[in-house]
């Protein structure tokens, strides 16, 4: 097991502060960091999305499309470009023709649509509903009429509604288009049932054709009416010049005068053939009317669905769960003011180092350093740090001592944090190294170190703050290099306290002739004031902290405030963190 931490060295000078502002660039290690922190957010938010998406596709119906062609004849003259413009405006008319309400109409008349439940009784889809709103083509609704005064009898009006919403389905599910410049069009329909379809798309294509005829029918008739009319009126008038030209030529008295009488008869005579030809065409028209468009392919019976793709949708959701994912992350990310990393609290508090330890507390089946020192004896293998990181930590506080940083608290900013383990440890470890240690319990909230290592201790550092020379009983030797000074008997003030008055018997400079590292076990700063009591008296304070639980906000408080009564702060200890983080 590895360790990460931040220091700017260990030597004989003063440790460098770690800058504090600015902003760095986004590196490919803070991005696998973010990974690695935030991968359980985006998983979860992608799989959310796909479970959405894998329920509308094994719950949607299933739709098929069939297809019909038509080729179109454009009844136009003129130029090329003349000729062309026209064409595509014929072409649009004929789309809006086909999507009429006549031709959309006699479809479902023809496959008698407005008998089926299952197609006319059926609610409309939330999409069927939005495009008819955006296209306007909802079915009409016949309380309105009630409203208005204009209602109809109710087998009518019911009969009304429900080819109304016969149609608007229909309007929905055909979908008509010009195959690039050509002159075909395409007439595309959907429905739940492949056949359903084919027959839909074929019969709006027959009715589109039929309604063409129809209308070309019809203008046949207004034209051949008018025409008759025509026909009859320049009848009369070939009759009165055929009998002013008989008049004359019974006495004839000026040839000019004759020959206009015959041109003009002639005239009237070419006027009315052409008149009558033009009336037989029409009528013939009437009797054989031809259409603009020919069905060019029928619908074929579609192999597979065609909604909802199950591929694109699955795609689909899993682009947006991901980006999704990605976004809630980056904003959980940037909101979580807990500590992670060491840099960020180092830049934040401003502290010289910052060294991440791995959550290994268990490691000696809940014994602390100091009790396996004490049953190990001097020279055991047994008592060396396990911790991962507490091995860089010591060469840390070592190069601390030599700037005469004897005397070092170490306080937990939250309960819990394993700040007397770690207390335990740095003193079992400079004891090894040959260093005379003591190891100082002041946490009079949660006497954790005295409770493990010396139970039945009867004298303590209550006792000695009294009497100075009561030390040389109190403290417990664990090896020939390390001794331990229990809490004793809580009463009234803290030890804490009392150090900070300077009016006991106890003198960390005297101590400091004795011993070559004193490292002081103090409480918690949010459940015990009593850091700030004792920080100032020592030579330097280390800060534990809660991997992913205690946050930078409340860190940088208790610094400042270490700070602020005259302590020096030496540096941060982020324990508990997964090994995951070690690199």
């Amino acid at each position: 097991m590895t360790s990460s931490h931040i220091f700017s060295g260990v030597s004989s000078i003063s440790l460098p502060a770690a800058t504090t502002g600015g902003s760095s660039p986004l590196t490919l290690r803070d991005m696998l960091f973010f990974l690695r922190m935030r991968w359980l957010w985006i998983v979860v938010t992608t799989s959310a999305f796909l479970a959405v998406a894998g329920v509308y596709v094994l719950t949607a119906q299933p739709t098929f499309v069939a297809s019909t062609q038509l080729l179109v004849f454009p009844q136009v003259n003129g130029s090329d470009a003349q000729r062309a413009v026209e064409a595509d405006a014929f072409l649009e008319a004929q789309l809006e023709i086909a999507k009429s309400s006549d031709v959309l109409g006699g479809t479902a008349k023809a496959l008698d649509l407005a008998s089926d439940p299952a197609f006319a009784d059926k609610a409309p889809s939330l999409q069927d509903t939005a495009k008819g709103w955006l296209m306007g083509t909802l079915p009409h609704d016949p309380e309105s009429d009630g409203a208005t005064g204009t209602a109809q009898p109710g087998s009518l009006a019911e009969e009304t509604q429900r080819s109304d919403r016969v149609i608007a389905r229909l309007r929905n599910m055909v979908a008509l288009r010009r195959i690039g410049r050509s002159t075909i069009l395409e007439i595309s329909a959907d429905a739940s049932n492949p056949k359903k379809a084919v027959e839909i798309a074929d019969m709006v294509a027959e009715e589109y054709i039929r309604k063409n005829i129809l209308m070309k029918a019809q203008a046949a008739r207004q034209y051949s009416e008018w025409l008759e009319k025509f026909v009859i009126e320049q009848q009369r008038g070939l009759a009165e010049a055929a009998n002013a030209l008989a008049t004359f030529k019974s006495n004839p008295r000026d040839q000019f005068k004759l020959a206009e009488l015959q041109s003009a008869a002639d005239a009237r005579r070419t006027l009315f053939e052409s008149t009558l030809t033009q009336f037989t065409e029409a009528k013939q028209r009437i009797s054989y009317p031809v259409s603009d468009a020919t069905i060019v392919s029928q619908a074929t019976l579609p192999l597979s669905k065609a909604r909802p793709r199950s591929g694109l949708i699955v795609a689909f959701a899993t682009a947006v769960g991901t980006g999704a994912g990605l976004m809630l992350a980056m904003i959980r990310h940037a909101g979580d003011r807990r500590i992670v990393r060491a840099q960020r609290l180092a830049e934040a508090a401003g502290l010289p180092f910052v060294t991440l330890l791995a959550r290994s507390e268990k490691a000696r089946n809940g014994h602390s350093a100091c009790f396996l020192a004490a049953e190990a004896g001097s020279g055991s293998t047994a008592t060396y740090p396990i911790i991962p990181g507490m091995a860089e930590l010591g060469a840390t506080i070592a190069g601390l001592r030599r700037r005469r940083k004897v005397v070092i608290g170490i306080v937990a900013v939250n309960p819990g944090s394993g700040a007397s383990t770690i207390a335990c440890e740095l003193a079992v470890q400079s004891a090894e190294s040959g260093s005379r240690t003591l190891l100082i319990d002041a946490a009079a909230e949660k006497s954790s170190l005295s409770s493990s290592i010396a139970p039945h201790s009867s004298t303590g550092l209550i006792d000695v703050l009294d009497n100075a020379d009561l030390i040389q009983t109190a403290a417990v030797p664990l090896t020939p290099t390390l001794k331990f000074l229990p809490l004793g008997k809580m009463r009234g003030v803290t030890p804490a306290i009392r150090l900070s008055s300077g009016r006991t018997q106890l003198s960390f400079n005297d101590l400091k002739k004795e011993f070559d590292a004193i490292f002081v076990d103090i409480s918690a700063f949010s459940a015990s004031p009593d850091a700030n009591a004792i920080a100032p008296e020592l030579d330097g304070v280390l800060v534990v902290t809660w991997h992913g639980r205690t946050s930078i906000d409340d860190t940088v408080k208790v610094i400042d405030g270490m700070r602020n009564v005259g302590a020096e702060v030496l540096g941060a200890i982020i324990n508990k963190a997964p090994l995951r983080m070690q690199s």
